[in-house]
């Protein structure tokens, strides 16, 4: 937390327009003493159509400082960045320029598919031991399970599938760990056919989207207890432990809840030697005219928050919580786990409100989507495109990518910074990672 602060930032762009051109890796220069802060200066264009970048992440982090760490010396250099839609991996090389990275090695298709039994690469965190990567459904793309693969640290071979024993488990979508503990914690999305097209209103109404999320022995790879928070709590999505590792305890959100378009947060916790959860957070719906709503809306009558992320700061204090549906960001103040206090929130874009920033004109759809933290916890960036096909079912009149900041208020509160807005046009951005790691990269195995 007491690093530099970030110069720079990468952020997966997604080309909407499917017009022959290729999804690029966007370089933004965040360094308010530079005269192009707040502009993308460099563009990575990747050599294939139709990745549908997502999710990426770095090749190394803290974990690799763990006391039984295989590679103590790997060094934060490389991105690992998965086009969910074709399954192709591209390893991305950010040195010597870190304004010009380079692609190392492609990793294609059938590599992934052959060597994992997985197809539609999702999340990617540095392990201790390997790189682990999750994947949302199997190799043929149908109704077998999606889990978790591994990558070499340095040849960046696909190593294999790390499940050894997953019990029911099916759906996969996000992963993270309690190292010191030996336990990785998964979450659920869907079935490939479930997102590919857009979502599938007749299954989410039947309850079929994923609600449970897995505690797995890390060391013996096997599942060891499921949590399930009821059918009605579709997609049970990001996955936020403590940093601090002597802390058993993280936060997940929920996207929709079926039964009165809530969202929630919810806090695991392990208690007498079994994990639980609680509800701790619920965001209501805002009632809406129903000529002002996409027409997956329309009979409810109202706008779902639809929290799509949240990311926790490196101090454990704050949880950023993103409503893409209302258009909303909330500052949590966290310190207490079960008893969390809202101290600040900003609004821009959303599916009715649509509201604008001091730097644009006039109205903006999509809304804050995938957020990123500053180590120093002065900065949160979030972006405001989810996925190519679930963007146009919420926001059909085809929206505009940007990228915005929030600066954080020392003893909570966040606001906008009027003079930070990279409009992306017609190209569509996701997540965002910062030169010298992000909140919800790392992670630790000796407390602060």
């Amino acid at each position: 937390m007491k690093a530099p602060p970030e110069r720079y930032g990468y952020v997966a762009t997604l080309n909407y327009a499917r017009d022959g051109q290729p999804d690029a890796l966007s370089v933004v220069d965040l360094d308010p003493n530079s005269p192009t802060c707040g502009q993308i200066v460099n563009a990575l264009e990747l050599p294939y159509v139709g990745d549908e970048l997502h999710h990426f992440g770095w090749n190394a982090c803290s974990s690799a400082l763990c006391p039984f760490a295989p590679h103590p010396h790997l060094e934060r250099r490389y991105l690992i960045v998965p086009g969910m839609r074709s399954s192709r991996i591209y390893i991305i090389d950010t040195k010597p320029d870190p304004l010009r990275p380079r692609i190392a090695k492609v990793i294609e298709p059938q590599e992934v598919m052959e060597k994992s039994g997985y197809s539609r690469p999702h999340t990617v965190h540095c392990g201790p031991d390997a790189i682990y990567v999750s994947a949302l459904g199997p190799a043929d793309g149908r109704d077998g399970p999606g889990g978790v693969f591994l990558l070499d640290h340095f040849s960046f071979d696909v190593i294999g599938p790390w499940e050894l024993q997953r019990g029911d488990q099916e759906l996969a979508y996000d992963f993270w760990w309690h190292l010191a503990d030996d336990v990785m914690v998964s979450s659920e999305w869907a079935k490939p056919h479930q997102f590919e097209n857009g979502i599938v209103a007749e299954d989410l109404l039947a309850n079929k989207y994923g609600h449970r999320l897995h505690f797995w022995d890390l060391r013996k790879r096997r599942l060891s207890q499921t949590l399930d928070v009821g059918a009605q709590n579709q997609m049970l999505l990001e996955l936020r432990p403590a940093h601090d590792p002597s802390r058993t305890y993280g936060f997940a959100g929920v996207v929709v809840s079926t039964e009165d378009l809530t969202a929630s947060i919810w806090t695991w916790y392990k208690e007498n030697g079994q994990w639980k959860m609680k509800k701790i957070v619920t965001i209501p719906p805002v009632p809406a005219d129903e000529a002002d709503l996409p027409p997956l809306l329309k009979g409810f009558k109202a706008v779902p928050p639809l929290i799509t992320d949240i990311d926790l700061s490196l101090d454990d204090k704050y949880l950023y919580v993103a409503c893409w549906g209302t258009g909303e960001l909330h500052q949590y103040d966290v310190s207490d786990p079960f008893k969390p206090a809202l101290t600040g929130k900003v609004e821009i874009g959303g599916i009715v409100a649509r509201k604008g920033h001091a730097k644009s004109n006039g109205a903006l759809l999509g809304g804050p989507q995938m957020v990123e933290i500053s180590r120093d916890g002065r900065r949160v960036y979030f972006t405001n495109s989810l996925y190519s096909t679930w963007d146009d079912q919420f926001y059909p009149d085809k929206l505009k990518g940007w990228m915005v900041k929030a600066d954080v208020t020392a003893g909570g509160g966040i606001a906008l910074d009027p003079d930070f807005f990279i409009d992306f046009g017609d190209s569509r951005p996701h997540q965002v990672r910062l030169e010298g790691g992000d909140a919800s990269t790392d992670s630790f195995c000796y407390p602060g």
